[in-house]
């Protein structure tokens, strides 16, 4: 017996987040229904004029203002920005410069530096592990 393969199928929210962009900004047609695999790839791999305008001019969703402006999104929490943020807005912020910014970038630098930190540390450990058990 030969089991057919059935279409994966996403919801408009989870494509809209693979694709990056911000789901109320999309089209009533992305929106309204289901988004296959083979649909995402051609869009990934063939962006439509909308799908190129939001992805440079946004709203972008949180994840990707979070990204441009080098904080986490917990810090654009903290730093009162809850809603999507269009690409003009994002370079205000940026020439700006508010206090927030400032703060949450220098945490998020150190939150990097720790990380890469650890990761050398558990290198260096399996390296030295590494070496134990070859003598």
């Amino acid at each position: 017996m030969k089991s057919q393969q059935s279409t994966q199928t996403m919801k408009p929210a989870t494509a809209a987040k693979k694709l990056g962009v911000y789901l109320p900004a999309t089209p009533a047609s992305f929106q309204e229904g289901v988004v296959t695999r083979a649909e995402l790839n051609e869009l990934q791999a063939n962006p439509p004029e909308w799908l190129r305008d939001l992805r440079l001019n946004g709203p972008h969703p949180r994840p990707v203002v979070a990204a441009k402006l080098g904080v986490s999104i917990a810090g654009l929490a903290r730093g009162g920005v809850t809603e999507a943020l269009t690409t003009e807005q994002i370079e205000a912020l940026k020439q700006e410069r508010p206090e927030w910014l400032e703060k949450e970038r220098a945490t998020q630098a150190e939150v990097r530096k720790e990380a890469v930190r650890l990761k050398n540390a558990k290198k260096e450990k399996a390296d030295r592990e590494g070496a134990d058990e070859r003598h």
